[in-house]
């Protein structure tokens, strides 16, 4: 496939339908796939700074973008109310602007899941689909209620005191809360965004987040499920049953000491899966 980058990592600022979207590019001259990294809701893309050089140093051959969702990181603020289909859509812009011209290796942790879903059940557009602590279902109830309480204090006052503690404690385990170069890389990417833009994202991306299982079925690309062992909405079972759904391309992994951002948690254990799914999609092409 042919890309419209020369130069061996820039940055670019991509127009979507939902604003301009940063776009960190890390482009190889060996010939081999792109992929495509789409992060968390709250963060942005450098929750993968910890397990790309990992993946790079193995897959020198690839080309690698790393995007800032709708309204997150140094992307665009979101100005209005959107979806996850929208999001996707907005995935698709992207990738026609970095000239993909073959279908690309997705790879999402929690919303970029979400969004790889959608883009999964379409034809053409994905090589081979990975999720990350992604569930195909609406958030749970006792979870829509604490968010309801804490997204006044969101777009009044940004992701401060009880907000920044909730994310925190959604995305990491105790101990790698305690770690200061994960739990920074966290609050700075929380600090990033407007409150405005943060508030419409948290509504639009979670909120108002609808079940896909109907879709499962529709993936016919080789498809990796990673759950985490401390993620009570995403675990092993909810993992196994999604992976079932969506037919024999479809497999299932468990990263332990997790919660929901495994590529800053535990990057070696999910650079060994990537690469193995990897090398396994090749083999079948």
């Amino acid at each position: 496939m042919s890309i419209s980058f020369t130069s061996n990592d820039r940055l670019r600022a991509v127009p979507t339908r939902l604003g301009t979207l940063n776009a960190r590019y890390i482009s190889s001259s060996g010939g081999g796939p792109l992929t495509v990294f789409w992060s968390s809701m709250f963060v942005d893309s450098h929750t993968w700074d910890r397990v790309l050089p990992l993946l790079r140093r193995a897959r020198p051959d690839r080309s690698y973008v790393l995007i800032d969702p709708p309204g997150l990181g140094r992307s665009e603020h979101l100005h209005r109310p959107s979806s996850i289909s929208e999001a996707a859509g907005a995935a698709q812009d992207t990738l026609e602007q970095l000239g993909a011209d073959a279908p690309v290796d997705w790879v999402g942790n929690a919303f970029g899941g979400h969004v790889g879903y959608e883009l999964a059940a379409q034809p053409g557009v994905l090589r081979s689909f990975a999720a990350i602590s992604s569930p195909v279902e609406p958030i749970a109830a006792a979870l829509r209620a604490k968010i309801l309480v804490l997204a006044p204090v969101l777009r009044l006052a940004g992701p401060v005191g009880p907000v920044r503690s909730a994310v925190i404690q959604a995305m990491l385990t105790d101990a790698s809360a305690a770690d200061p170069r994960i739990r920074n890389l966290v609050v700075e990417s929380l600090e990033r965004p407007g409150r405005a833009s943060m508030s419409r994202a948290l509504r639009s991306f979670i909120l108002n987040r609808v079940d896909v299982s109907t879709l499962l079925p529709q993936i016919t690309v080789p498809s990796l499920f990673v759950a985490s062992d401390d993620r009570g909405d995403w675990s092993p079972a909810d993992a196994e049953r999604a992976a079932a759904a969506a037919g024999p391309l479809a497999r299932v992994v468990t990263i332990r000491a997790a919660r929901t951002l495994i590529p800053l948690e535990q990057p070696e254990a999910l650079a060994t899966e990537l690469l193995a799914f990897w090398d396994a999609v090749d083999a079948s092409v």
